[in-house]
């Protein structure tokens, strides 16, 4: 593979399940994966009970903001994984789309 490969997150809020996801994807891939999460209709801030379970693991979510859901992120992406909450995305060609029912 000649680029590194790109993986979007996306949830309703973008404050709980997709900056999880985001934090674990990007601790463990050890910059082999870009990552990125998005909400079709994001929180004002992260939400407090994730920010505190990662912490635990000794990750910190707590500056991240929740993001917008646009075009480009999906277009950029090479995977898209909705988190099991009925959000919808763009669809494009080429893309893959797998929906983790949580």
């Amino acid at each position: 593979m000649s680029k590194t490969p790109e993986v979007l997150f996306v949830c309703v809020h973008n404050a709980g399940r997709s900056q999880m996801a985001a934090a674990l994807l990007q601790h463990y891939a050890l910059g082999r994966v870009s990552v990125r999460s998005a909400g079709s209709e994001p929180a004002d801030k992260v939400n407090p009970a994730a920010a505190e379970a990662l912490a635990e693991m000794g990750l910190d979510i707590t500056a991240e903001i929740p993001t917008k859901l646009s075009y480009a992120d999906v277009e950029a992406s090479d995977v898209v994984i909705t988190m099991g909450c009925g959000d919808t995305c763009p669809v494009f060609p080429g893309k893959r789309y797998l929906d983790w029912a949580l």
